[in-house]
């Protein structure tokens, strides 16, 4: 499993949102300067959180994107999820998936089971929240 560059950059629009919400809203044109991601793909990405009910858009000319809840409610995995679709590292695994023939001998399923788990403990662990506290500890040690 790989994350997409509209996966990671997904992640970077909300936490810009997230960051830079004062109760007014942040407009898409700022958002791809300071993140450095064309504006053509941003709207593609805010598109989809948008039809989610992750984001809303205010028009006029004060208009631009905000949240619609607290930064602590969006789970990292699930916008992912939204963005990427199943993260399961095989397609056997996939939700929906019919089951596969070789189930009852695959030696590896252990194995891709144990990894899907562990990736989808970790994404679905953390919040924009915790991303916003993290980029305030000074020193990153993380990439999205």
């Amino acid at each position: 499993m790989k994350i997409s560059t509209k996966g990671r950059y997904a992640l970077r629009l909300m936490l810009d949102l997230a960051q830079h919400e004062c109760k007014e809203p942040v407009r898409l044109r700022d958002i791809a300067a300071r993140q450095e991601i064309s504006l053509k793909y941003l709207e593609q990405i805010i598109s989809v959180l948008q039809k989610a009910g992750y984001v809303k858009s205010i028009r006029g000319p004060q208009g631009g994107y905000q949240l619609m809840q607290a930064p602590g409610a969006y789970i990292l995995g699930d916008i992912l999820r939204l963005i990427e679709g199943d993260l399961a590292p095989v397609a056997c695994l996939e939700r929906g998936a019919a089951p596969c023939e070789r189930q009852g001998s695959c030696v590896t399923l252990r194995l891709w089971r144990e990894l899907n788990a562990a990736i989808c403990g970790v994404l679905d662990r953390y919040t924009l929240q915790d991303l916003m506290e993290w980029s305030g500890e000074g020193t990153l040690d993380y990439v999205i």
